[in-house]
């Protein structure tokens, strides 16, 4: 992490996510319960708290299983597997970086210096 820049910002797009998530989570929830009390008063049930909360968490599940483990993981993993350098998001990077490192030997002396000072400031992976 750079110098000077906060967590907060650094990582804005994940907390601005999990505050979404968190929202649409209380939110499912909430109206879930409205749903429940009215679904058992029409069928004149008793509203019991662990008869919802099972029923909650079953369409919790379901709805994660539906979107998450479909498109999340398969947006989110990919993103996350490329930026750790999995061999299939190397192979072009790799044979780029080969190319300019014999461009720069080129010029000689001045070229190896250049790659030295380049793969300072830009470690390989």
């Amino acid at each position: 992490m750079k110098h000077g820049i906060s967590l907060w910002r650094a990582y804005a797009y994940a907390w601005i996510t999990l505050g979404l998530f968190l929202f649409t989570l209380a939110g499912h929830w909430l109206f879930g319960w409205f749903a429940y009390v009215d679904e058992q008063t029409a069928h004149g049930q008793p509203i019991v708290a662990s008869g919802y909360t099972v029923q909650m968490l079953r369409d919790t599940l379901e709805n994660w299983q539906s979107e998450f483990l479909q498109l999340l993981w398969q947006v989110g993993g990919l993103a996350v597997f490329l930026y750790l350098g999995s061999p299939q998001s190397r192979e072009g990077d790799e044979r780029k970086e080969a190319k300019l490192d014999a461009i720069l030997r080129q010029l000689g002396p001045d070229g190896e210096r250049m790659i030295v000072e380049l793969d300072q400031k830009y470690p390989r992976a």
